[in-house]
């Protein structure tokens, strides 16, 4: 068995997940091998340049860390971490091409002795029934006994700089327990807030599933919740404040749910259960609740437009924000696109503003052209749909953008409705 104290360790995939384990490791290891498929991503994390916000400059440069887009330069690696994306598809059935095409690339390179850890979120069954066979069909090595898979689900929270990749708890599943014991040694080297054995892999995959489709479930009460204070014309804020001062009162609230998670993984658990016979019904209902907030506050502004008498065929609508997140510049799954779609539906080509979204991403993703600040104003309404610190260091800037008699469309409940000019007609989620 390989030193585990010269272990070479290669980190297949640097996004929001991979590149902060690979710099974590390259701390701890002398041989860190992080590989993407995208030369441009490369190129820019080579002068430092992290698009994603999550490592620094300094970090990025100061790390232990070969980078590489060139996949003949894995071979040495012994120990392979895949961190790779798995989205879903247009019909919201799990797309696994790319930890797929991840194996692929692997497999070749492989040798007895060497073991494949996957971090990328999948329903149970994927790691040993899917990506074990890709891997031994190509490398013709026969896995569980000449090389051996690991699966240790990601936690990454883009944007959070309390929870990092170090202080959080890190499951980690093997299978066998030597394998096991391999992958504890090298994942207890830089996580400090401890390891969590699970019994199986596919414990570990069912695991990770449920932590995001129990979120979802949460949020989409809370929405449905925000859909009633509606027409009870209640404040949904209010509601909940005066509800958290019961002790077991859990601390959610309404909002658009998009990402490469939460909006993401309860389809890869539903979608196994459905292979399995049973049909889901909690979870598939909360998905369709939060799946179609986008297009209720799009109808809920144009209500409001059309109550205070403006005119719809000049309307002009401001969006502030286009990512999933506040303070992150990923726009995967962004659900302030569905809001987009469903103003076009009434003809309604809004102006979009996002000061950290990349402007190519979003016209190619989403056909949106991202204006610039100084063109969203006197404006009819206002759809204030991202937290962004650079939007709330200065917010009473963005109300004043609004025509006299103008409508604000309060997404996150940044604004104090008791603050807003008396002429503006404020709704809130």
């Amino acid at each position: 068995m390989t030193d585990r104290d010269n272990e070479r360790i290669c980190i297949v995939g640097l996004g929001y997940v991979g590149l902060p384990v690979a710099v974590a490791l390259a701390q701890k290891f002398e041989h860190i091998v992080g590989y993407d498929i995208s030369e441009k991503r490369i190129a820019e994390l080579r002068t430092g340049k992290d698009r994603t916000g999550e490592i620094s400059a300094e970090k990025l440069k100061a790390a232990n860390l070969q980078l590489t887009s060139d996949p003949a330069e894995i071979s040495a690696a012994s120990f392979y971490i895949v961190t790779v994306p798995t989205p879903i598809d247009t019909e919201r059935r799990p797309d696994l091409a790319i930890i797929e095409s991840a194996c692929r690339t692997i497999a070749p390179h492989l040798r007895k002795g060497d073991i494949v850890v996957f971090e990328s979120t999948v329903y149970p069954g994927v790691t040993e029934e899917i990506c074990g066979p890709i891997l031994a069909e190509i490398s013709g090595l026969a896995c569980g006994r000449d090389f051996h898979l690991g699966y240790s689900p990601e936690r990454i929270n883009p944007g959070d700089q309390v929870h990092r990749f170090e202080n959080i708890t890190k499951i980690i599943a093997g299978q066998d327990a030597k394998t096991l014991e391999r992958i504890a040694a090298i994942y207890g080297k830089v996580v400090e807030a401890g390891l969590f054995e699970a019994s199986s892999i596919r414990v570990a995959e069912a695991a990770k599933v449920i932590e995001n489709t129990q979120r979802d479930i949460n949020i989409a009460l809370m929405n449905e919740l925000a859909i009633i204070c509606d027409r009870l014309n209640l404040r949904t804020s209010d509601v909940l404040e005066a509800a958290g001062t019961k002790w077991n009162f859990l601390p959610f609230s309404p909002g658009l749910v998009g990402g490469h998670c939460i909006g993401v993984d309860p389809y890869y658990l539903t979608s196994k259960a459905e292979s399995l016979g049973y049909h889901p019904q909690v979870i598939l209902a909360g998905r369709h609740v939060n799946d179609d907030m986008g297009a209720f506050i799009a109808r809920k502004t144009v209500k409001l437009l059309v109550r205070n008498g403006a005119d719809m065929r000049s309307a002009r609508i401001g969006i502030f924000g286009l990512t999933f997140k506040e303070n992150v510049p990923d726009l995967r799954n962004s659900k302030v696109a569905d809001i987009i779609d469903e103003l076009r539906s009434f003809e309604i080509e809004p102006l979009v503003h996002d000061p950290i979204a990349d402007s190519q991403e979003a016209l190619s993703e989403y056909g949106v052209k991202l204006s610039a600040i100084d063109d969203l104003d006197n404006l009819d309404a206002v759809i204030f749909a991202v937290r962004h610190d650079i939007y709330t260091h200065d917010i009473k800037s963005i109300e004043n953008r609004l025509i006299e008699s103008g409508v604000l469309v309060d997404v996150k409940s940044a604004f104090d409705p008791n603050t807003v000019r008396p002429d503006i007609t404020y709704w809130s989620l």
